[in-house]
């Protein structure tokens, strides 16, 4: 691919890319059962109440601005969406029977691109989609992070960081999805051994960012974690104690049944966590 045209990328809009396909831009009507979604659609969660302020738009004033389309390669007669999922759903929503498009002759790779390039300029993505986005140029297209960065017009660290998150839990990624969690604690949660049970902390005590880096400080677990217990039974109640209280924890007992508990702690703000966690209790 022609790399000045992927430096040009984000910044000349939608309306350049079309114009960088074979095909004259020609505005056409088709039914809306004619469509149908992208497959490479990165954006997956559509707000209820902001699809609902585009329908009462679209009941007023119509769809100013068509959408892009090619035809599918799966469903014969039926035209895939590229651009304007959006504005597909709330023309139903709204009783259309037909819609504005552009059709245009773009490959895989392109669509791709118009779908990010679209969502990320309007802000449509939550931190998780975008991730996911970039990671299917990646892994699907062979771009690299740089590669990624020029096309979309952000920078290479921006790129970078947003992919880190897609190393979270699957439960902490949803909760950022939901907008439970922002990008901004996500980001401190990368690289934890309990970022779940550190997120479900942020949440259940509506957090700040600052907050949640002094939280980090006192819960977070070392690389080098305390040996386990060799039976079983005690390596699984050492693993319930560690998600409950978010440290390194060794049981020891003897054959008498004697023998110690031992939290792990690294600095006083640790120590004094646990002496509130037994305050609490007893």
């Amino acid at each position: 691919m022609d790399t000045n045209k992927i430096k040009k990328g984000l910044g000349r809009g939608l309306s350049s890319l079309i114009g960088e396909t074979k095909k004259e831009i020609n505005v056409n009507k088709l039914s809306i059962s004619d469509l149908v979604s992208n497959k490479f659609q990165p954006r997956k969660i559509f707000d209820e109440e902001n699809l609902q302020e585009l329908t009462n738009s679209i009941k007023a004033r119509g769809i100013i601005q068509p959408i892009i389309v090619r035809k599918s390669s799966d469903e014969t007669s039926k035209y895939e969406i590229i651009a304007g999922e959006r504005r597909w759903l709330a023309a139903q929503k709204a009783g259309l029977h037909e819609v504005p498009v552009v059709i245009t002759d773009v490959d895989d790779l392109k669509s791709l691109e118009f779908a990010i390039v679209e969502n990320v300029q309007r802000k449509d993505l939550n931190a998780i989609e975008e991730a996911r986005g970039y990671q299917r140029l990646i892994t699907e297209f062979s771009y690299d992070h740089e590669k990624v960065a020029q096309f979309i017009g952000k920078s290479r660290s921006h790129i970078t960081n947003f992919l880190r998150l897609l190393s979270l839990p699957e439960s902490v990624l949803i909760l950022v999805e939901k907008k439970k969690l922002s990008p901004g604690h996500a980001k401190i949660l990368v690289g934890l051994n309990n970022a779940e049970f550190v997120a479900n902390k942020i949440v259940d005590k509506n957090l700040s960012v600052r907050q949640t880096e002094n939280l980090v400080k006192i819960f977070k677990i070392k690389k080098k974690p305390l040996k386990t217990s060799a039976d079983i039974n005690l390596r699984a109640l050492e693993s319930s104690i560690r998600e409950k209280v978010g440290l390194n924890i060794k049981i020891k007992n003897k054959k008498n049944n004697m023998g110690s508990l031992v939290l792990e702690y690294k600095d006083l703000d640790q120590l004094n966590k646990i002496i509130e966690i037994i305050k609490s209790n007893y």
